[in-house]
């Protein structure tokens, strides 16, 4: 396929000429200094293997590929926190492949660069699969990036405590509906607070983004995952009889309002997983990426499966 013509830099403590230990993967990152963003907006995803980090030594690693680590706020799937702004990565059944996104790219802020850790390898399956966006923005057909030429429209309906979906106490990672009311607004969002205690959000945003440094247009949204097509038919028909479109957790338009039809959201989903490439876990690897120039994913897998998740802007 187009997309094995990229792949991910790997990097061993052979290929530095150092030990593998992680004092010596840090002391490569401390050496790299400035040099790390210039080669990540190159290579788009740098994956650090054989250096065997541990849990209690990740924080020095992360310190230097992420230099200011971001809270998960307004993240819409289901994490758990397991440190200093270090997260799960997405808690979803084994037996499904979770498709491509950019992180957070319904939002009007998103981090710059993610980095994922394996402390528990798989069994079996369990890659993170990685898209070139710009690939997967001229994979599509021109009737489908025409159609989304002028963005999409997000909605969210987060309950206040119990109900489907997160609620918007862990949606923001706050009680205070101040806060929340301050970040929507600075957002640029549209908001509605109602009277059983959810909140009702609707954000228009673009299909895609240029990247900053190399001007490069990009697919940058996450319409297949907000729209029902993507639950699978069974799991779409069974919420229609609970929940009309726009009453579900998440739901995504076009930003006119209008609706996105089903085969376009299919195609989008599909031809990202088509063009991925597949990063493979071994126990204490470390992968960086640039969350513009690439889309992250999850294969299904078996047995247990823990790779932890930080951020930066």
């Amino acid at each position: 396929m187009a997309g094995q013509s990229w792949k991910p830099l790997d990097i061993t403590a052979q290929d530095i000429g150092a030990a593998a230990t992680t004092e010596a993967l840090i002391n490569h990152l401390d050496a790299l200094g400035a040099e790390l963003d210039d080669l990540l907006v190159r290579e788009k995803a740098l994956v650090f293997r054989g250096f065997g980090v541990q849990p209690e030594e990740l924080d020095g690693v992360f310190d230097r590929l992420l230099p200011r680590r971001l809270a998960y706020v307004n993240g819409n799937s289901p994490r758990t926190k397991v440190g200093s702004n270090l997260y799960t990565s997405t808690e979803y059944p084994s037996e499904f492949t979770i498709s491509m996104h950019n992180e957070m790219s319904y939002a009007t802020s998103w981090p710059s660069r993610l980095a994922f850790y394996c402390q528990i390898a798989a069994e079996t399956g369990g890659a993170t699969p990685l898209v070139d966006a710009a690939l997967w923005l001229e994979s599509l057909d021109p009737e489908v990036r025409e159609a989304f030429a002028g963005g999409v429209r997000y909605t969210q309906n987060l309950h206040g405590g119990q109900g489907l979906g997160k609620s918007w106490q862990d949606t923001f990672e706050t009680g205070d509906r101040a806060a929340v009311d301050d970040y929507l607004s600075t957002a640029g969002a549209e908001w509605t607070w109602r009277k059983d205690g959810s909140l009702h959000v609707e954000q228009p945003r673009p299909s895609t983004t240029r990247h900053p440094v190399t001007g490069t247009e990009v697919w940058f949204n996450q319409s297949d995952q907000w729209h029902p097509a993507a639950l699978g038919d069974d799991t779409a028909k069974a919420l229609a009889q609970i929940l009309p479109p726009e009453e579900l957790p998440q739901y995504v338009t076009f930003a006119d309002g209008s609706t996105i039809p089903d085969e376009y959201v299919i195609q989008v989903r599909d031809r990202g997983l088509e063009n991925a490439v597949d990063v493979d876990w071994r126990a204490g690897d470390v992968m960086v990426f640039d969350n513009l120039l690439v889309a992250h994913g999850r294969r299904s897998f078996t047995g247990s499966r823990r790779v932890l998740v930080a951020m930066t802007d």
